[in-house]
């Protein structure tokens, strides 16, 4: 896989720095899509999966045109540098776990740990590999419906009703033990 200059300096452009952790992202995307022998997602055809909430996951929407507004870019918080591609028209999914602590490089010089990131075989800090996945339903657009404390509008999907209002998320009064 040769490194796209030119696609780094967007990623870089959209995230606002340089980073590791935009590199595994970069990469991890890259890794997954050439596996699917695909290409970036104009609109829903790919579905991205994302287990953490890092630098990463700038590069993801960025290299495979995947976000949470188009509905094609769904987070768990598992905390793992890991990114499931799902090319929708095939159901073919890969997931690509980074662990880029396996690279030797010095884990303080950041320049070099990009570098070694960017450029390195993939075999020596990630593991990809082609997943069976429940493809969740496209992205739908819900009614609104107004918070009757705050009266701000939200979807009706996540309203609750609370002592008989309608309530929104943020002025739920969640009760757990």
């Amino acid at each position: 896989m040769d490194f796209d200059r030119e696609l780094w300096k967007e990623v870089v452009a959209f995230h606002g720095h340089e980073c590791p952790g935009l590199a595994i992202g970069f990469r991890a995307v890259r890794i997954a899509l050439d596996k699917l022998g695909v290409t970036r997602a104009k609109d829903e055809e790919l579905l991205a999966i994302v287990e953490t909430d890092a630098c990463s996951v700038d590069a993801v929407q960025v290299v495979a045109g995947c976000s949470m507004g188009k509905g094609n870019l769904i987070y768990k918080n598992h905390g793992k540098q890991a990114f499931t591609i799902v090319n929708r028209k095939t159901g073919q999914a890969v997931r690509v776990y980074v662990d880029a602590s396996k690279l030797a490089v010095d884990k303080d010089d950041r320049m070099a740990r990009m570098t070694m990131i960017l450029t390195a075989p993939e075999e020596e800090f990630c593991k990809s590999e082609f997943v069976d996945i429940e493809l969740p339903e496209k992205a739908r657009i819900f009614p609104s419906v107004v918070c009757e404390c705050c009266g701000e509008k939200m979807a009706e999907i996540r309203a609750r009703i609370q002592k008989g209002k309608i309530v929104c998320l943020a002025c739920f009064e969640d009760y757990s033990r």
